[in-house]
């Protein structure tokens, strides 16, 4: 934790220092960003859902979505959106306390969700800055896909990049940053698996959040990373060892009576509430689909020095907004049945429709494939207007009864 907060820090002192030290900003989104490519050209990278979630955890993001939607932008909006264009509207103020500064490059990108584009075309029109569009297809022939986005990355992306920062683009270079995200990916992945132990020496949602901060976000293919991610397998490796289970915000988890499977983004506006309500009564998320938004690496995926750009390209299709109903079933359905959870529990974020399309469907789907029960609770990523603790504590008790009464009847049968 306090190695991750250095980071961060270190890494908005960075971002509000640019026009002081000459440095290049490159904005981009979380799914698919291409951190290791930006960093061959000596850029710093700003992720404005990042700001949003920051601004969200620290109870200042109502007042910038009122004043969004003040200047037009309807409450259907993502508040994601309308937290960081109505915080700029403000001032926008980076958590260092120093303004955030003026992208030099827009990088908009597809994958999975149309909202990232209408957002940045927002921010381009407000800034009067360059964008350029990378368009990740949703499916199709794997190869086909594969050598469209590469071909993407080489005809545009890189000289843009070029242009923009001044700097030549050297392949090498690109290559010692992938082997680096490799690195960092593999102690992920471990950390991630380690919840398929009874019990879970970590929560794969709550808990899993803070874990994949780094590696979705401005460090990875860093030292940083690297010795982050170290550090973090080795804190688990010791928990399980002792037989102990996850961290909370009041200490350790007591017993877990529930292993449950969790869709959706989180509410960050109650976080430590929301989770309370979680751990007061055992339940421990032992995977998540938040998780995999910024890289599906536990089925497998690493990135590739050998292949750099074709990696760069694998990435950004497929990054779990970007996959389809069927391919988030059988991820879902595997998770439940793998890591022996209880069932899924799907969090319906009011305002995200990259996950709350069709999570209903994907829902009943997956509960009739495992024969595990299933429900929904609905609340919003950034919105604190949507988070209703009465409600989500009832649908919630309501669910662990049903567990309870599922177990009940399958000890009778």
């Amino acid at each position: 934790m306090l190695k991750q907060k250095a980071m961060i820090a270190g890494n908005y002192e960075r971002l509000t220092s640019v026009r002081e030290n000459g440095v290049k900003v490159a904005a981009t989104h979380v799914p698919g960003n291409l951190n290791e490519l930006i960093m061959c050209f000596d850029m710093v990278l700003n992720l404005p859902e990042i700001n949003a979630i920051q601004n969200a955890m620290r109870k200042k993001s109502g007042a910038f979505i009122t004043e969004a939607e003040k200047m037009g932008h309807s409450e259907d909006v993502c508040s994601y959106v309308k937290a960081d264009i109505g915080g700029m509207a403000k001032g926008h103020i980076a958590p260092n306390g120093k303004p955030m500064p003026v992208p030099d490059l827009l990088m908009i990108s597809y994958t999975g969700c149309i909202t990232h584009m209408k957002w940045f075309e927002c921010l381009r029109d407000e800034f009067g800055c360059e964008a350029v569009m990378m368009h990740i297809p949703h499916d199709g022939d794997r190869k086909n896909m594969r050598d469209y986005v590469v071909n993407q990355i080489k005809s545009t992306l890189i000289p843009t990049l070029e242009r923009v920062s001044g700097v030549k683009f050297d392949i090498d270079r690109l290559r010692e940053y992938l082997r680096k995200s490799a690195a960092a990916e593999d102690d992920l992945v471990w950390v991630l698996h380690s919840a398929k132990n009874k019990p879970s020496p970590i929560d794969s949602y709550f808990g899993a959040v803070f874990y994949i901060g780094p590696i979705f976000t401005a460090f990875r293919g860093t030292d940083d990373a690297i010795e982050y991610y170290r550090m973090l397998r080795g804190e688990v490796e010791g928990r399980l060892a002792r037989g102990e289970g996850p961290v909370t915000p009041e200490g350790d988890m007591g017993e877990q009576r529930y292993r449950i499977v969790i869709d959706g983004v989180p509410n960050w506006t109650h976080f430590r509430e929301f989770w309370k309500m979680f751990y007061d009564e055992g339940a421990v998320a032992v995977a998540s689909t938040y998780t995999k938004v910024g890289g599906i690496y536990d089925f497998g995926f690493r990135h590739d020095p050998d292949n750099p750009l074709e990696t760069l390209a694998e990435y950004c299709l497929g990054c779990y907004t970007n996959l389809d109903f069927p391919e988030r079933v059988e991820m879902i359905e595997s998770y439940v049945n793998d890591y022996g959870a209880d069932g899924l529990l799907v969090n319906s974020v009011a305002s995200c429709n990259s996950f709350g399309a069709g999570q209903l469907l994907i829902m009943r789907e997956v509960e009739a494939r495992t024969g595990k029960p299933a429900t929904f609770i609905e609340t919003d990523h950034a919105d604190p207007r949507y988070f209703s603790a009465a409600n989500v504590g009832n649908r919630l008790q309501s669910y662990f009864e049903m567990i309870d009464q599922k177990r009940a009847t399958g000890a009778a049968a």
